[in-house]
Formats: structure tokens, C-alpha cells, sequence
């Protein structure tokens, strides 16, 4: 056992997809895990190291927020890894560090980058490290020179992850789309081509009719652009009015963009004849930490008004859109939205809430990452400047009047059930049509395929009865 000790290795949350890492001479581990006392409060991931034959961990990471990602230079000198600077903050902003493993030091490379790095690959010289970060709704590719910090966007308009190397100079990666699930690609470093190398979807997805989605952007909170997506049904007709769906991104801290969704598929929304929109409003990730950090203490103002003006953008800008028969859907703190826009005016006729938090204070006391409302909220429930109570949907449950459809998992430890319940139960007691649709077996998402079939069809369902 390498990691003794009561700690996870990799650790239980934040933590990456490459979180234990050999030397590349084969005596040496660098890994990832939580030595706090309290991981439930605590976002301090760090990046150890330690002899294959004996010896200590040595931790090389020193911010009090997440490192993740070590990944060893192919020479030995070096480790780049990945780390958050803020203590309790999910959603700072990664930058690669550089561990020098004779002198013990450490370097921030990215210090003049704004998006934050995802995934790592060393060049096999060990001069440039290329890296993905999420940028306005897709996933590019990037290469630093280690030695000038010179950092170039090589791949774009492409979802990427996986990065790994295919010989001395070419990439191997997946990348999906709104049309596409994800396939192979090759990219050659030397002349900076990019080839398709899978087709596993290419003859099931040419037997149907798959939009693509368009691009917008308007003036949203602050008097800040914020951009947006829209998509037509499929065999969309010119001068015909479409019923649409709106979809609110979770996280907060998260971004919506040019990806083949498992569970919030935009093509699936769309599929009955929908036109389907979707708004990466404050708090988004990849329009820089700026507009990341944004929404932190202010959930129900800045996003909300950027869901109101972008949804009357959309009709004022779309005439194929009918105003009259527009739903909304999300999940997470996009369910916790929907909550929020249901006791408030809203221009919608039915809504999906799915695993949305209804009263803060209580989801405080349930939820297995207190670390996230202290940091989004402000401290504790009972601290007198905190958020909780602001920021409840609950506080505005007698405002509800929108016919609206809930759904939960009971296995849910990020936004437990209990949640789901109150609010549906604020619903029914005002006598404001609703439904449950509870999965006694699903967590914070629906991941077996039959219940995926059936929170397709009741979503379905519940939207055309109210957009006809």
C-alpha cells in the first residue's frame, strides 16, 4: 500500500481523470488526495509523490484550493499539474503548474491565460505542453511552450477530451458535436492537420435528420454580452411557428455548447419538432473567471436576468418561435432555477425541475459538499450576511402558478430527494398542476438506460400538454 492512512487516493470529489501518475523511470508515483480533516468541508485536493520502494508521500502542491492532474515530463525533470488558488471554491480557475523535481520549485505557467485548462499531454521533447479549456460553448486545443509561456490555440471549434499521443508528433483525441457523439481524431503537430479516424456513429446518424445549432449573443446582466444557442426542429419549415425549450445549464459554474449529451441531449428535445435554446448566462465557465466567479452570492439576480433577456431575445429575434408555447427544463442548480423562475413572472407554460434545490438552509444540512453553499451562499445558514434565505426558492413558493413537472433521485447525495419532495409539495398544496417523477435507484443523475427511456417519455409528455 502506497497511500496509507485514512485518505483517499484518488480523492472522492474534484478530483480529475489522471489523479496517479508514474515517473517516467518507473521509481516514483506522484497522486492526488485530501488530507483534511474534513473532506465535506474541504476543497483542498493536493499532489504527492512517493518512491515505488519506501519512503514518505512528499506533497509538491501548495494552494490551499484543488490540484489535480499530474502528469511527468517525458525527460523526468518536471510534473505539470492543474491547481484551483481558492480554498472551498470548485469553480476557480486551473492553471498549470510546473514542479522542477531537482530544485524543488514551482512555477505558474498560465498566469496570463483567462480560460481554464482542462486535460494535459507533454510533447515528447518535453518543450510544450498542449492542453484543452473550455471556450465559448466548445472545448479547443492549445499548446504552451514551456520555456516562454507562449501559449497558441491549435485546434478549434472542437469538444475535446481524452488527449493522448500517437507516435512523436501527433495527437489522438475525441471530439463530439450537437450532430455527433464522440469519434476519434488524429492531429499532426508537424503540419497542423486534423483527421477523422472513427466512424462507429457515421451510418446510424445518417439515417436521421439532425439540425444544427446557430450562435447569438446579447446584452444580458450588467449590460454585459452573454451568448446563446438556438436550434430547429428537425424538418423545419419556413414561416411556420414552433412551440420551443429552453434548457438551464447546472454547475452554476458550467457551460452548455457543441456536445452529444447523454442525459441532456439537445438533438432528443428537439427531436418532436421543438426548437430548442439554451443561454450560457453569468456564471458560465469559459468566458473567463471573471464571468465564472459572477454568479458566486448572486443566484437568483445576474443568471436570472440573463434567462429573461435571452428568452425575449429569442422571440424578438427568432419569428419562427412561438411566444405562446415555450417550456423550460434543467437540472441541478438548472432545476434549482426553474424553482426560482416558478415564483417569479415568467414567460413559460410548463417547466421540468429536475434535482433542483428548493429551501437552502435545508439542503445545507443534507448535501455531502458543504463546502459548495458555504462558498456560493457566504458561510453558514446562521452567519447574518449569508445567502440562504435570499436566495430560496421556498421563500417564494406562494408565487408558483406554473404547471411544472419534478424529478429526483432518491439516491441523490449532492441535492438530496427531500428537496424534490418540498417542492412538489409547495405545488400540489397550491393546487398548481404538477407531477413527480421519482427514481428510487438514480442519484443526482439518470444513468440506466430504462429509466432514461421513461424520463424521456414523462418529460415529453408533460411539455406537449402544455404547448399543445
Amino acid at each position: 500500500d502506497l497511500t496509507p492512512g485514512s485518505f483517499d487516493t484518488p480523492p472522492i470529489a474534484l478530483g480529475s481523470g489522471h489523479d496517479y501518475a508514474f515517473s517516467p523511470d518507473e521509481k516514483e508515483i506522484s497522486f492526488v488526495s485530501n488530507h483534511d480533516p474534513v473532506v465535506a468541508i474541504s476543497t483542498n485536493n493536493d499532489v504527492f509523490t512517493i518512491p515505488l520502494t519506501s519512503g514518505k508521500p512528499q506533497k509538491i502542491s501548495e494552494s490551499k484550493g484543488n490540484d489535480t492532474y499530474p502528469v511527468y515530463s517525458p525527460d523526468g525533470k518536471y510534473i505539470a499539474f492543474l491547481s484551483m488558488d481558492r480554498a472551498g471554491f470548485e469553480a476557480d480557475q486551473k492553471r498549470i503548474f510546473l514542479y522542477n523535481r531537482r530544485s524543488k520549485s514551482l512555477e505558474n505557467l498560465t498566469s496570463d491565460l483567462k480560460l481554464s485548462a482542462e486535460e494535459m499531454l507533454w510533447s515528447t521533447d518535453s518543450k510544450t505542453i498542449y492542453f484543452s479549456a473550455q471556450q465559448k460553448g466548445y472545448v479547443p486545443l492549445f499548446k504552451l511552450d514551456v520555456a516562454s509561456k507562449k501559449i497558441t490555440q491549435i485546434v478549434d471549434k472542437h469538444f475535446i477530451k481524452d488527449i493522448t499521443k500517437s507516435g512523436s508528433d501527433k495527437i489522438l483525441f475525441l471530439s463530439q458535436s450537437a450532430r455527433s457523439p464522440y469519434e476519434i481524431y488524429l492531429y499532426d503537430t508537424s503540419d497542423d492537420e486534423i483527421e477523422k479516424i472513427s466512424s462507429m456513429n457515421d451510418a446510424l446518424l445518417s439515417m436521421l435528420e439532425l439540425p444544427q445549432f446557430e450562435e447569438f449573443w446579447f446584452e444580458g446582466a450588467n449590460g454585459e454580452k452573454v451568448h446563446g444557442f438556438i436550434m430547429k426542429p428537425p424538418f423545419f419549415e419556413e414561416g411556420k411557428k414552433y412551440p420551443a425549450i429552453e434548457i438551464i445549464h447546472g454547475g452554476p459554474q458550467g457551460m452548455m455548447g457543441d456536445k452529444f449529451h447523454y442525459r441532456w441531449n439537445t438533438q432528443m428535445f428537439a427531436a418532436p419538432g421543438y426548437v430548442v435554446f439554451w443561454i450560457n448566462f453569468h456564471g458560465s465557465t469559459g468566458y473567463g473567471q471573471k464571468f465564472t466567479d459572477s454568479i458566486s452570492k448572486h443566484w437568483g439576480d445576474l443568471p436570472f436576468e440573463d434567462i429573461m433577456k435571452g428568452t425575449q431575445y429569442v422571440i424578438d429575434n427568432y419569428d419562427y418561435v412561438d411566444a405562446n408555447r415555450i417550456a423550460a427544463a434543467g437540472a441541478s442548480y438548472g432545476g434549482t432555477m426553474i424553482n426560482w423562475i416558478c415564483g417569479h413572472e415568467n414567460p413559460f407554460k410548463a417547466m421540468v425541475s429536475h434535482d433542483g434545490v428548493y429551501d437552502q438552509r435545508s439542503m445545507w444540512g443534507a448535501t455531502e459538499e458543504l463546502w459548495f453553499p458555504e462558498w456560493e451562499l457566504g458561510g453558514l445558514p446562521w452567519d447574518e450576511k449569508s445567502l440562504y434565505e435570499k436566495w430560496s426558492p421556498s421563500r417564494l413558493a406562494g408565487n408558483f402558478n406554473t404547471p411544472t413537472l419534478v424529478i429526483h433521485g432518491e439516491l441523490d447525495y449532492r441535492v438530496p430527494y427531500t428537496q424534490g419532495l418540498q417542492m412538489f409539495t409547495a405545488l400540489q398544496r397550491q393546487d398548481v398542476p404538477s407531477k413527480l417523477l421519482f427514481f428510487p435507484d438514480e442519484d443526482h443523475w439518470v444513468m440506466k438506460p430504462q429509466n432514461a427511456r421513461l424520463w424521456w417519455k414523462t418529460v415529453h409528455e408533460w411539455i406537449v400538454e402544455y404547448t399543445k
